[in-house]
């Protein structure tokens, strides 16, 4: 009889294995997830905003680039403060 395989681990966190412990994967998978989210331009209204490093993030279509959160292009204190600024 021949050993039993096992599955491979799949995911954001599939290339850590068994390291770091349970908490930080799944801080990681959180994170990792929300990057690569549809997010929608803040310009032309299309789905295709990437991430091009830490905060500044890209529209494929139209090429408008802004400044966003690190992980997410707009932050809740990013719409707090333009919901600020334009009622005074």
């Amino acid at each position: 009889m021949g050993r039993k395989k096992r599955l491979k681990k799949m995911g954001p966190a599939g290339g850590l294995g068994v390291r770091y412990g349970a908490t930080p994967r799944k801080r990681y998978i959180e994170v990792i997830s929300k990057i690569k989210d549809k997010s929608i331009c803040p310009q032309c209204s299309s789905e295709k905003v990437k991430r091009e490093s830490v905060g500044i993030w890209v529209c494929a279509k139209c090429g408008f680039k802004f400044a966003g959160g690190a992980y997410v292009p707009v932050t809740k204190l990013g719409v707090t403060a333009d919901r600020t600024a334009k009622s005074k």
